[in-house]
């Protein structure tokens, strides 16, 4: 076996600095991206202009990186931009034809991602549509899931198991008197892989069980969390209103209507792995053919789910690297001003906030002189916030 061919066979991963890099400039493509939707998101935009403009931004950059290698390199939207408004928890990335607009005073979920050589970065994140800070139950629910992805962030470290995370998250969210969504899983991404194996399950409960797995070095994960202020168990109200899906490569089946076929070669050429938006198909009566291609279960529905009206609902999301020195959040986005009713009392709650992301480096190599090198250990150490929230950290001392 030639040493190409080994290296063909050998999974990549963080060992890789080729891979980091890869994961990084997709994260630097993401955050941006995530920058530029909130930025357009203004009271009577048409939430299908702003997806889109989300997607073409993806489009654009990750078009622009490795033009001119040899080998194509596929890169571009890993997850479509989703933007779900108040009690709508996910996947709203609506056609076209869609009139949909967002109004002031409006909770957005904003949730995208994009892949540069299948290597994935993903990233939500919740903005309420309105000046000044936010409070009452909205920013109740926004710190219980900002909250949590803190903790989830010191908890997703090797050693630790997929179930400490679950059970941390709730402990979090019931603290700020809300609910973890129910049915949300945080991943492990690989190569071309949005849905790997190892998994975190938002909530545990009869319905739903995931193998328990332990967290591993040079692994990296998308740390997926839904808070709600209603009960936390989302409904399929319209199929409809369905216009993700990803193709299922492991499923067969002789498609028997000819624009089912049609659109199904469309989307093997154009989207074979990656989760994708009917919209961007050429066929614009592709609901017709896409209703018999999930049938049998060739393509995997992304469900648009709701919660009850009135229930606030917030999304954070981020993707992770366990790097050898430590863990490397690598996509967020800064929060408004929270002032939540709640505060943090909890113990157990305050120990898990106050863990390290980053290990110390082992011995050797003198210290930076003075107080500078201090500091600036300390402050990557205890808190990130500072540079992930605007005011999560100061409203849970």
């Amino acid at each position: 076996m030639s040493s190409d061919e080994e290296r063909e066979e050998k999974e990549l991963d963080l060992t890789s600095p080729e891979v980091v890099t890869k994961y990084k400039s997709a994260a630097e493509i993401i955050n941006k991206a995530l920058q530029l939707v909130v930025s357009e998101c203004k009271p009577k935009a048409k939430i299908v202009d702003v997806c889109e403009i989300g997607d073409s931004y993806i489009r654009e950059q990750t078009g622009n990186m490795y033009k001119n290698v040899k080998k194509k390199i596929e890169r571009g939207v890993a997850f479509p931009t989703c933007i779900s408004v108040n009690n709508t928890v996910c996947h709203f990335s609506p056609l076209a034809s869609d009139e949909t607009v967002m109004e002031a005073g409006d909770v957005l979920k904003i949730d995208l991602g994009c892949h540069i050589d299948g290597f994935i970065a993903v990233v939500a994140h919740t903005h309420v549509l309105q000046d000044g800070p936010v409070t009452g139950k909205a920013a109740d629910v926004i710190a219980a899931a900002n909250t949590a992805a803190e903790v989830a962030l010191r908890l997703v470290r090797p050693g630790k198991k997929n179930k400490d995370v679950t059970d941390a998250i709730q402990k979090v969210a019931a603290a700020y008197d809300c609910k973890i969504v129910e049915g949300v899983l945080s991943h492990q991404l690989k190569q071309f892989v949005i849905d790997g194996n190892k998994v975190v399950l938002s909530v545990s409960n009869t319905d739903t069980r995931v193998d328990d797995a332990e967290f591993e070095e040079n692994e990296v994960y998308a740390i997926d969390i839904v808070t709600s202020s209603g009960e936390g168990k989302p409904k399929l109200l319209d199929e409809k209103q369905t216009t993700i899906y990803k193709r299922a490569v492991d499923k067969n089946y002789h498609l028997k209507m000819k624009a089912s076929r049609f659109i199904f070669s469309e989307i093997s050429q154009k989207f074979p792995i990656m989760p994708f938006t009917a919209r961007a198909l050429e066929e614009k009566r592709a609901r017709l053919g896409l209703v018999e291609c999930v049938n049998h279960e060739l393509l995997q529905p992304y469900p648009v789910l709701h919660e009850k009206p009135g229930d606030y609902v917030a999304h954070i999301k981020f993707t992770v690297l366990l790097m050898p020195n430590g863990s490397d959040r690598v996509t967020s986005h800064t929060l408004q001003e929270l002032q939540p009713t709640k505060t943090i009392d909890d113990p157990e709650i305050k120990a898990w906030l106050a863990l390290a992301t980053k290990t110390k480096k082992k011995g050797g190599g003198k210290k930076k002189k003075g107080k500078k090198g201090d500091k600036t250990e300390e402050s990557t150490e205890a808190d990130p916030m500072d540079e992930t929230t605007t005011n999560g950290a100061a409203s849970q001392e």
